[in-house]
């Protein structure tokens, strides 16, 4: 069986495959939304969204450094793109960055179809590990 480092059983896979669907969902929704530049003068919120943004697109480039094998590290590599966009567009609003709400449903809707076949693979006879079988 392929190594796996960060979603090394079925539990983990759903619950990144679930997290996915639910920011897809949530960057479906931000097409109906205009985003303005970050100024000086913007709102607290979006200076929270933009650290938001920051530190979730920093966490993920990481777990992708750290990902076992090739379909595992493309699926932290979609998110993190995905993230990259939103905080791109954060920064830069809609006028410079229109096209990073396109780029990051297709990044996420990517990660989903990845995020799938690892779930797959880990439901596959054989498929079980150790860590499974103590999860329970």
């Amino acid at each position: 069986m392929e190594r796996y480092v960060i979603l090394t059983n079925r539990k983990r896979a759903i619950v990144a495959l679930v997290h996915t669907v639910v920011f897809l969902t949530v960057a479906m929704y931000g097409m109906l939304m205009v985003v303005r530049p970050l100024a000086m003068n913007s709102p607290a919120a979006a200076w929270v969204m933009t650290a938001v943004y920051a530190v979730v697109t920093s966490i993920l480039l990481v777990l992708a450094a750290f990902a076992g094998n090739g379909i595992e590290r493309m699926y932290f590599a979609f998110c993190t793109i995905s993230a990259g966009f939103g905080l791109a567009r954060q920064i830069l609003g809609d006028g410079r960055m229109y096209a990073a709400v396109y780029i990051r449903v297709a990044m996420l809707a990517c990660a989903v179809a990845a995020g799938i076949v690892i779930l797959r693979r880990h439901t596959q006879p054989g498929g079980i590990t150790v860590s499974d079988r103590q999860d329970g």
